[in-house]
C-alpha cells in the first residue's frame, strides 16, 4: 500500500475517539481521559523519536519529510482532539473531531502531492460538503454549515507563522468545533 494511503488510514482511525462517545462504549469525560493518555503517548514517542532514542521503521513510514525534525502530524491531531473535547460539548467537539479523522483524508487523497497555499476549488468543496454532512446528525443546519466552513478553511488555507506552516491537524477541530459552538448559540 502506498505510504500516503497508509497515512490517510491510521488518520481516520482516529475516529474511534468520539465514535466511542456516540455509541455509548464511554462517557464524553472517559473519552476526554482516553485522549489525554493518548496525548501523552504521543508526546512520549515524539521526545523519544525527535532526541533518536527510538527509531521505528512505522516513522519512516507515516512520517512525511518535513516531520523529521518537528512535531510530527499524529502527535498534533491526538493533541487538537484532545483539546477539542476538554473544551467544547460533545454537540460541537465530536462533529470537530470527526472532519478531522473522516474530511481531512477525503481532502488530502484529492490534493495529494499538490503544495499550493490554498486548495485547488473541488477539494475545497468536498472538504465543505464532507465536513457538513459529518455534523448535521449531531446540530441543526447553520451550525453544520458554520463548522463545515470553519474546517474547510482550516484544511484548505496554510498560514506560515515564522515560517512554518500551521499544521491542518492542529487546526481542523477547535476551528469547527468553535464554529458549530457559535452557531448554537446564535442560531439555535
Amino acid at each position: 500500500m502506498r505510504p500516503e494511503v497508509e497515512r490517510r488510514l491510521v488518520h481516520a482511525a482516529g475516529a474511534v475517539f468520539p465514535l466511542a462517545y456516540v455509541s455509548g462504549v464511554l462517557t464524553w469525560t472517559n473519552t476526554g481521559r482516553l485522549l489525554l493518555l493518548a496525548s501523552a503517548v504521543a508526546l512520549a514517542l515524539e521526545a523519544l523519536r525527535l532526541s533518536q532514542r527510538l527509531e521505528l521503521r512505522i516513522f519512516d513510514r507515516l512520517t512525511r519529510e518535513y516531520e523529521q525534525d518537528h512535531l510530527a502530524g499524529y502527535a498534533l491531531y491526538v493533541l487538537s482532539m484532545t483539546a477539542t473535547a476538554w473544551l467544547f460539548s460533545p454537540a460541537a467537539a465530536v462533529p470537530g473531531m470527526l472532519m478531522l479523522a473522516v474530511a481531512d483524508p477525503i481532502s488530502g487523497l484529492l490534493s495529494t502531492g499538490e503544495l499550493r497555499p490554498i486548495k485547488r476549488t473541488f477539494v475545497l468543496l468536498a472538504m465543505f460538503g464532507v465536513c457538513t454532512l459529518l455534523a448535521l446528525p449531531f446540530v441543526s443546519s447553520v451550525p453544520a454549515i458554520l463548522g463545515g466552513l470553519a474546517a474547510t478553511v482550516a484544511d484548505g488555507v496554510k498560514p506560515v507563522v515564522r515560517g512554518y506552516v500551521v499544521d491542518d491537524n492542529l487546526t481542523i477541530p477547535p476551528a469547527a468545533a468553535g464554529a458549530i459552538t457559535l452557531g448554537l448559540r446564535f442560531a439555535g
